[in-house]
């Protein structure tokens, strides 16, 4: 048994967006995805996939992705990203498939840790940020206190975080969702989004502050799963 993480998958079985234009190393990037997922991943093992999962644009072009990734081995765990246009009411996701979870306000066990998360938002910059960007960033701290609450309510006093978004800017300066990792007593925490050699190093990576972070971007693993934890 252990936990693995990944995200971006960027799939498009159902609609036509190919990922080859971002890079040869998208070609038949799912394939890439598929066979080092058998080779990694078993039956008893969890996956977290942190956001940025289907092109689809709703739920019934995104079900021939999600059904891909439902018949990987292993539990998954999945949550929002910017380009999720498809995610729909999390209540009704969660019957979709037995062993197959989204996050959103929730959280999910994993032996004594819970599974906490939100999508997350671009941090203050002095690049770009409005107050649109402010208000947004707001709603998404306020998202991760309410998974991380529930987990505590819960009996839960140690945490795993998954973000879509890195959780500082790229000068990787302390954030609202840094403040929170600290106070909650996370232990880790997994995100995705920057893709590129020249995007990889604006996000946060390593142990900081007793936290360890992890970039789960599918082209910065090499399309595979990680593992972080037995």
């Amino acid at each position: 048994m252990g936990l693995f993480v990944i995200s971006d998958l960027h799939l498009s079985l159902g609609v036509d967006k190919p990922m080859d234009m971002f890079g040869e190393q998208w070609i038949n990037h799912h394939e890439k995805i598929k066979k080092e997922w058998i080779t990694s991943i078993k039956n008893d093992d969890t996956v977290l996939i942190a956001g940025d999962i289907s092109w689809a644009m709703n739920i019934n072009e995104a079900m021939i992705d999600l059904e891909w990734i439902n018949e990987l081995a292993g539990k998954k765990i999945l949550l929002r990203g910017n380009h999720d246009y498809w995610w729909s009411s999390v209540t009704k996701m969660n019957t979709f498939f037995e062993k197959m979870k989204f996050l959103q306000n929730n959280y999910f066990a994993y032996k004594n840790f819970a599974i906490c998360g939100t999508r997350g938002w671009i941090c203050p910059n002095e690049t770009k940020f409005t107050q649109q960007d402010q208000k947004i960033y707001e709603r998404e701290l306020h998202r991760l206190q309410l998974s991380l609450n529930h987990a505590m309510k819960d009996g839960y006093k140690e945490h795993i975080v998954m973000m879509h978004y890195p959780p500082t800017n790229d000068q990787l300066e302390p954030s609202g969702f840094t403040e929170i990792y600290e106070k909650y007593n996370v232990k880790k925490v997994v995100y995705g989004h920057l893709h590129g050699k020249a995007s990889f190093d604006g996000g946060v990576k390593g142990a900081y502050k007793g936290i360890d972070y992890y970039l789960t971007s599918c082209d910065y693993l090499d399309f595979k799963p990680l593992k972080i934890l037995d």
